[in-house]
């Protein structure tokens, strides 16, 4: 089915020159070049390609961009913020040449690019900082990256109704990022199913996205591409070679099909298109435009023995991300030592620091100890089934330290949550089992129970103690 390419598209500009011809014949001929366009798509993507239920075309149009491009074809500056994960963290897996691609297209701009990407996250961390790290910037643009890590689908609305709050004029592209495994759902003409929900609140609020993972997809199809492997060994080029993360080749495609993207836009750009966008009534009735991150002694009551660390006065820290994201961070690491927060919405958790000595936490709902089970990424649900503890050492704090995060979604309601750091320890051995080298030759920096915090998170608003 072909959908979501609709232009605007004067006879001038599509360089067809009419006198006087009515609507009717008019109205024929863009049928025929439209019947035109879907046969060379069909042959583009059909090709050695079996079994197709469905065509997915690169780019939906969508509402487009009209803001943007109408500033920046008069020359203003422009700014283009990207939020996602570890494929927009780095620079070489699309952003930076996608901003290379906007100068270009915008000549006579001068072109910001604000890159909020933290790696390992979803838009549910995503609703949560996007505030803070895009929208006090005000940005024209926002690239919203997080079907690879899922696609959590209350944060992505989230983030669209807080983004259009915040300013409507700020245009909106989804972008699809997809694992070397992935790619096996275009090159049999389908999406995987978190793109397929993020498709549905791109209609819902006609939002432009991009199916990045398509043209790498058609080229493992011909034998041009390998899906996953060392570039140093193999002859032709290779997509990834962790099975995630783009090469600096991969991500090249990637932004390729953004600029195809864009340049379409441009092309059939109306001049007088430019206006507010309209925020819709809500898809997800829970969704998370009330999402929001804020710094730790702002939103609850920690005990005594919390310390403040300033992560870019660090001597291990400011050399890392995080140390942009925590102003400061408070640390504790002994049993019983706390902190509680009153909330009105539903969900609450925290952004902190993983790494070799921290512990576990054991959490009380409204006064009573809650069980939690794990759901996805960093999500968790109040369960009658879950653990008694919450653990913040995983295997990738093995011989470093890393920002991750914690959301627990509750029933809709003022609550009281408190945080208490437990005397039970976690099986690190047993975790680090594939890799003991870090453990067994510092066995004392593991055996410890600390906690770092680095931001509240809540989907909703706090409420006076």
């Amino acid at each position: 089915m072909i959908r979501g390419f609709s232009s605007k598209k004067s006879p001038k500009k599509c360089g067809i020159i009419i006198n006087r011809i009515d609507i009717l014949q008019y109205t024929v001929l863009c049928l025929v070049l439209l019947n035109s366009y879907k046969g060379t798509l069909a042959k583009e993507f059909n090709g050695n390609w079996q079994q197709q239920k469905e065509v997915v075309q690169e780019f939906y149009r969508r509402g487009g961009m009209p803001n943007l491009i109408s500033k920046a074809l008069s020359g203003k500056a422009i700014t283009i913020g990207y939020i996602g994960g570890s494929i927009t963290h780095s620079p070489e897996r699309y952003q930076e040449q996608t901003t290379n691609y906007i100068k270009n297209i915008f000549p006579k701009s001068e072109v910001t690019a604000i890159v909020a990407g933290v790696p390992g996250t979803d838009a549910d961390l995503g609703a949560c900082r996007i505030n803070d790290q895009l929208l006090v910037h005000n940005p024209d643009l926002i690239f919203v990256e997080f079907a690879v890590n899922g696609g959590f689908d209350a944060g992505v609305e989230g983030i669209v109704r807080q983004i259009w709050k915040n300013n409507p004029n700020t245009d909106i592209c989804f972008i699809y990022c997809v694992t070397a495994s992935q790619l096996k759902f275009y090159q049999n003409g389908t999406a995987t199913p978190g793109i397929k929900r993020m498709e549905q609140i791109a209609d819902h609020y006609q939002i432009p996205s991009v199916h990045m993972g398509l043209r790498p997809a058609k080229l493992v199809s011909e034998g041009k591409l390998i899906r996953k492997g060392d570039p140093d060994k193999e002859e032709k080029k290779v997509f990834s070679k962790d099975g995630t993360h783009p090469l600096r080749y991969g991500g090249d495609l990637y932004a390729e099909s953004i600029n195809r993207a864009m340049q379409m836009m441009v092309t059939s750009f109306d001049q007088f298109e430019g206006k507010p966008h309209v925020l819709s009534a809500p898809l997800i009735k829970n969704n998370w435009d009330k999402a929001k991150m804020l710094d730790p002694h702002e939103a609850a009551q920690f005990s005594n023995a919390w310390k403040k660390i300033v992560p870019s006065n660090h001597k291990f820290f400011k050399t890392q991300p995080f140390a942009q994201w925590f102003p400061y961070m408070l640390r504790a690491e002994n049993p019983g030592d706390s902190f509680t927060i009153k909330f009105k919405g539903n969900m609450i958790g925290f952004f902190d620091l993983g790494g070799p000595e921290v512990g576990q936490l054991e959490v009380s709902l409204n006064g009573k100890p809650v069980q939690l089970k794990f759901e996805r990424g960093g999500r968790y649900s109040v369960s009658d089934h879950g653990e008694n503890v919450l653990n913040r050492f995983n295997k990738y704090c093995n011989n470093r330290y890393r920002a991750q995060y914690v959301v627990i979604e509750t029933e809709e309601g003022t609550h009281t949550v408190t945080f208490t750091i437990s005397k039970d320890k976690a099986d690190k051995k047993d975790i680090l089992k594939d890799n003991p080298v870090h453990i067994d030759r510092n066995p004392g920096k593991f055996d410890r129970t600390a906690i770092y915090i680095g931001k509240i998170l809540l989907n909703g608003e706090l409420v006076n103690f």
